[in-house]
Parts: structure tokens; C-alpha cells; sequence
């Protein structure tokens, strides 16, 4: 599997479209849901990142959502919340459109951290587990973006944590850690995907060879080069043998 990792401010419907043709799963976003992660975005905002600050995210997500229903990829959108109501009802609105609902426990700009958003959730399973719960309680795939080394954590611990709360799917920011791969990928039956620095062959196939079972691009996710040489890569990499999940395994429905 190939899939596009969502990009503040810029992974929206018409991005989405457009990379269609190289990828099997997009992931929108990130949104900021309840009032602390808005008042976080609007300072990330003021400093000059991009973000999504819909008047009403719920909506948006919605509208962004119906957008894509007859589009050729599968979608989903990754979310920031400090309180887990907001997650409930988007989960609810993703289960409607058939789309994935990925947490968002890797943002480490502090603003997102001091409101409790982002990797902080890393180093507070608990309170992880229980949006992965109200998530897959209210009928959605269930994905938690997380990010390798940050202090306080440990990823196969959290990923057996939230596999055990409904979570399907781990989506891992691996940084400098690639062979953590590994070790993710044998803590639960989750979908693995793999993220960081994936352009070609040779990074596509070692996250692979590490037990992902699949891969993401995140900043050249817009290139039509780099996705079609990652996408030649998955489709080789799965015509070496049985794939660690059947193509209609993937991300569960």
C-alpha cells in the first residue's frame, strides 16, 4: 500500500484528486477539532505555518470528505483534539464515508503539546486509548499517527495499547529509527504504515523488508515523479511474495 500522509494546511480534497492515480489511501488534513487545539493552530498560524481553521471543522471535514466519495482512493483525516467528544463525532462522519480516522499523536510544535494535543499522547497511553476507543466505538477505521523518538515513550508499547483498543492501523513517523519498524510491526496485528524519507525503491523497500505493510510520502506527496517511482516500488515489492495483509485487508473497512 501506498499513502499520502497528511500536510498542515495543504492535504485537502483537490490534493488528494490529483495523486489519486499513484496512491491507495490519502490522509487529509491535519484538523484541529476543539477549542484548545483551534487556539494552538491559530498560534502556529501567527508564526507563519499553514493549518485548517474552518469556521466549523466538523463541516469541513464533512464537505471535504463528500468531495472524494467518487474518487478513485480511499480517504481519510487525520485529526488533533485535546478532549474527546469532538473525536466521537468526526469519527462518526468518517464511518459514513467509508474513511479512515487517524489521531494525531505526532505533532511536536510545542503549542499543540501544552494543550495536550500532538506527541504528547505518546507519553499518555491512557488517554490515547480511550479516543481510540470512542473512535472505533462510533464505527470508524481507526489509524494513530505516532513519531519515533520522543522522550517518555515507547512505541511498541503504545502500539499494543491502542491495537488493544480498537486502533487497525499505526501509522509511524520512524525519523532516524527505521529498524523500529520492526519492533512496531511485531507488538500487534495493526496495519503498519512506514513514514520518513520515502521517495524511491531503496526506502520504500527497506521499511518494507522491516514489516510495514506499506509506505507513506508526506512534502512530495504533490511530485508525480517521486509517486510514481514509490508506487512501481510497492507494486514490485508485493509481486516478491505474499504480502503481510491481503489487498482487501488492507486498513480494514
Amino acid at each position: 500500500m501506498l499513502a499520502l500522509a497528511s500536510l498542515s494546511g495543504v492535504a485537502d480534497a483537490d490534493w488528494a484528486r490529483t495523486a489519486a492515480p499513484y496512491a491507495d489511501l490519502a490522509f487529509l488534513g491535519g484538523v484541529a477539532l476543539d477549542s484548545d487545539s483551534r487556539a494552538a493552530a491559530r498560534e502556529l498560524v501567527a508564526r507563519g505555518r499553514e493549518e485548517f481553521l474552518p469556521a466549523d471543522p466538523l463541516s469541513f471535514v464533512e464537505d471535504q470528505l463528500a468531495a472524494l466519495d467518487d474518487a478513485p482512493i480511499r480517504t481519510g483525516v487525520n485529526v488533533r483534539s485535546a478532549t474527546v467528544e469532538p473525536i466521537r463525532e468526526v469519527a462518526s462522519i468518517c464511518a459514513a464515508h467509508g474513511a479512515v480516522l487517524e489521531l494525531n499523536a505526532h505533532c511536536r510544535q510545542e503549542e499543540l503539546c501544552a494543550v495536550g494535543c500532538g506527541e504528547t499522547l505518546l507519553r499518555e497511553t491512557e488517554r490515547l486509548s480511550r479516543y481510540v476507543a470512542a473512535a472505533s466505538d462510533a464505527g470508524a477505521t481507526v489509524s494513530v499517527k505516532v513519531r519515533a523518538e520522543v522522550d517518555g515513550a515507547d512505541l511498541p508499547t503504545t502500539t499494543r495499547a491502542v491495537a488493544d483498543a480498537g486502533a487497525d492501523a499505526i501509522h509511524v513517523d520512524a525519523m532516524d529509527s527505521e529498524p523500529l519498524i520492526a519492533d512496531v510491526a511485531a507488538a500487534s496485528d495493526a496495519f503498519v504504515l512506514a513514514n520518513n524519507g520515502v521517495r524511491d525503491r531503496v526506502t520504500a523497500w527497506e521499511y518494507l523488508a522491516y514489516g510495514a505493510d506499506g509506505v507513506s510520502v508526506g512534502r512530495p506527496s504533490d511530485d508525480p515523479v517521486v509517486l510514481g517511482r514509490v508506487a512501481r516500488a510497492v507494486e514490485d515489492w508485493a509481486r516478491r511474495g505474499p504480502p503481510r495483509r491481503r489487498c482487501d485487508e488492507e486498513v480494514p473497512r
